[in-house]
């Protein structure tokens, strides 16, 4: 199993997934089954316990195949839209799946019990959160759950931005956030991770896939263009033009837009190494 990425294979020395028969030996296999995340955001996890490492988040409308489940209230399983394998809190998922039909396209909105903003929110969701609408009441949408949420709020399915870099944008000020992809924080791969997905690009979520596999590669002293993609070894930012680095930044906590520049001078002097490669969509 050691030839196998194993934050993308659901295998573990005791079960591995039913299509993995075959290709990875276990003791059983287990056809998983399909949940979706109802909480705003839900963590997933290296190890079933609440102070474990936070590997990604799942936002709010994303699939979860569960492969196992302990009675201390995780799941076992894989995101269906980035494939992390990891442990998720049971709570967050519901087997109540619709195809979606809309996506959050602000930083944050709430999901009300009903037509009332008055009312104490269900969730918080951010942006890129999936949800099944039904019907419009003055200002709100209704999901098939006959929750609500602002109308204004939302975008069809299959409406995407133009440019990616204006999303990741908006995230400018947000606190840096070690595997998490929301408004209250998030970290530099996850920032591309979101902001691709809203150009309907499905990324991979760490550094290392995105620079294997996401855009063409750029020649080392090109000109640089908005929206070109800089890799250091375990990290990433986003060009906004050809001399400005937009990035989740462990330096200064922050998504922040800085000169490219400053900020290889600073990586490389922390002895951090020299960017890997440049990449563009």
């Amino acid at each position: 199993m050691s030839t196998f990425d194993k934050r993308l294979t659901p295998a573990r020395p005791d079960l591995a997934a039913e299509h993995l028969r075959g290709i990875i030996d276990a003791p059983r296999y287990v056809n998983g089954e399909e949940r979706i995340v109802f909480d705003g955001s839900a963590d997933l996890r290296r190890a079933p316990v609440p102070d474990a490492p936070l590997d990604t988040e799942a936002l709010h409308g994303e699939i979860f195949t569960v492969y196992d489940r302990d009675e201390e209230g995780w799941s076992w399983g894989q995101l269906k839209r980035d494939g992390y394998v990891g442990f998720m809190p049971s709570k967050a998922l519901t087997a109540d799946i619709q195809a979606p039909t809309h996506r959050v396209s602000v930083l944050r909105s709430f999901l009300f019990g009903g037509p009332s903003i008055k009312l104490p929110p269900m969730a918080a969701l951010s942006l890129g959160s999936r949800l099944t609408i039904t019907g419009i009441k003055d200002q709100f949408a209704i999901t098939h759950r006959g929750h609500y949420v602002i109308a204004d709020h939302l975008q069809p399915i299959t409406t995407h931005a133009s440019d990616f870099v204006t999303i990741a944008e908006k995230f400018i000020g947000i606190p840096y956030f070690w595997g998490g992809k929301t408004s209250l924080g998030l970290d530099c791969s996850g920032l591309v991770q979101v902001a691709l997905d809203s150009i309907g690009f499905e990324a991979p979520r760490d550094t290392d896939m995105q620079e294997k596999s996401v855009g063409n590669l750029v020649p080392m002293g090109s000109e640089l263009k908005r929206g070109d993609l800089i890799f250091w070894k375990g990290h990433v930012g986003i060009m906004r033009d050809s001399h400005e680095l937009l990035h989740a930044s462990g330096h200064q906590m922050l998504v922040v837009s800085e000169p490219l520049s400053e900020v290889v001078e600073r990586i490389e002097a922390k002895g951090a190494g020299s960017v890997t490669s440049i990449k563009r969509i």
